[in-house]
């Protein structure tokens, strides 16, 4: 192995996968925030003016929540075991989501 390259690929390739990954991540967090948002709005609002019954909702939120939530956390447990945790990852996180 040569000296400052992991796997014949320079350090500074090596160091920026994470950040590139924190920066898709944090930016795609910033969309499903605001589309949970814009829903919730939604939702509000047709519930006051009578087209859904929030409760309804609330029901089918719970059933795709233990029907899909474990397969979920089984991927995201998966993905964060192949993407080195470092600063890297965190700081592109945030800049991602701040301004993405």
């Amino acid at each position: 192995m040569m000296s400052g390259s992991f796997s014949s690929l320079p350090s500074l390739v090596v160091m920026a996968i994470p950040l590139v990954v924190g920066l898709i991540i944090g930016f795609i967090s910033k969309k499903v925030i605001k589309m949970g948002i814009i829903l919730a709005i939604l939702a509000a609002v047709a519930a006051y003016l009578g087209f859904i019954n929030l409760g309804a909702v609330v029901q089918e939120a719970k059933d795709l929540a233990a029907k899909y939530g474990p397969i979920a956390l089984s991927y995201i447990a998966i993905f964060f075991g192949i993407v080195p945790l470092s600063i890297g990852l965190v700081i592109g996180i945030i800049i991602g989501f701040v301004f993405g």
